[in-house]
């Protein structure tokens, strides 16, 4: 019994590694994971555990089966986070190339802010939180890359 449940817990685990959304944190790398497999970029400014926009894009968009399994192959998805209790704090390295990339992508410091870029990191377009269902948010999204 105990092999058959050990069994059924490590299936259910691989499936949810399989398709879990894998989000970035590197740009860099993001940036050549999006050339090589000549893919667009998500990237999401986000303040986790201060901004309720932001935790209502994650929770009614991002999180979604739908938006996971609509995005994996056309886009590499990055995240910027802000966050500000202290617990939170990122690395400062990490802290450091969210900064530049708010400067680059994010002028006017909006939360949460999606920004789409190309594979080149050229900003095709951006879009706030909108209570939207997830289907038409990718609408937005698709939009800009074409």
């Amino acid at each position: 019994m105990r092999k058959i449940i050990l069994i059924l817990l490590l299936v259910f685990l691989y499936t949810n590694v399989i398709n879990a959304q894998e989000w970035r944190t590197n740009f860099d790398e993001a940036k050549k994971i999006a050339k090589n497999e000549n893919k667009h970029i998500i990237l999401v400014f986000a303040g986790s555990d201060w901004c309720a926009p932001c935790i209502k894009l994650e929770k009614k968009i991002l999180a979604t089966k739908e938006f996971k399994e609509s995005v994996k192959n056309d886009f590499v998805l990055i995240k910027a986070d802000f966050p500000r209790k202290k617990k939170n704090q990122l690395a400062e390295g990490l802290q450091n190339q969210n900064k530049k990339l708010a400067e680059k992508y994010n002028k006017s410091g909006g939360f949460p802010l999606v920004v789409v870029v190309d594979k080149n990191g050229e900003k095709l377009g951006e879009v706030g939180y909108e209570n939207i269902p997830p289907n038409s948010y990718l609408d937005i999204l698709n939009q800009m890359i074409k």
